[in-house]
């Protein structure tokens, strides 16, 4: 078995692998298309235009964020943060929400140690993975970006408040699902 299908097979069981990392795979033709590791977000001026790619750890949108999407993106040589404003998220969103392998060009934006990408183009790389192992190669998503709901038995009624379901003494708010 290939060092990649090592890899991908450990991803798929894991969600990581001691031997390498995806991206290690996958570096040449992403440096061909202009995506750099996520290291030399270091060393990279304030402002400048960069671009990365890398696996999606993490996707987060919080309610008290007015709509700012924060990802996290990880490759072989560490992880970047993302920064994904409404306008973006809403012309992305498929891309977004269901990539693995996220692509990402934007602004530098360094704030003293704290690092973030500012997203102005987002692509889909996900289907790259596949090129790892015969089979084909499909990570789990990571835990923030699944979603979990409670589940409807025929004992549940919709409370008097709207959006509200009881069951027996609880009462669980509807789902703010990630739209």
């Amino acid at each position: 078995m290939a060092l990649s299908e090592e890899v991908a097979r450990d991803y798929v069981h894991l969600n990581l692998s001691l031997k390498a990392h995806p991206m290690s795979f996958l570096r040449d033709r992403f440096h061909r298309l202009g995506y750099r590791p996520c290291a030399e977000l270091l060393t990279a001026k304030n402002g400048a235009r960069f671009g990365l790619a890398g696996l999606v750890l993490v996707r987060q949108r919080p309610g008290s964020a007015k709509g700012v999407i924060f990802a996290t993106l990880e490759d072989e040589t560490g992880v970047a943060n993302v920064i994904i404003w409404p306008d973006r998220f809403q012309r992305y969103r498929k891309t977004v929400i269901g990539s693995k392998l996220l692509g990402v060009t934007g602004r530098l934006q360094r704030e003293g140690e704290v690092i973030h990408l500012v997203a102005d183009q987002l692509a889909d790389w996900t289907p790259a993975l596949s090129t790892l192992t015969e089979g084909g190669f499909d990570p789990s998503l990571a835990h923030a970006d699944e979603v979990v709901r409670p589940q409807a038995d025929g004992r549940q009624k919709p409370a008097r408040g709207p959006g509200l379901m009881t069951s027996g003494a609880e009462i669980i708010p509807a789902s703010r699902d990630f739209h």
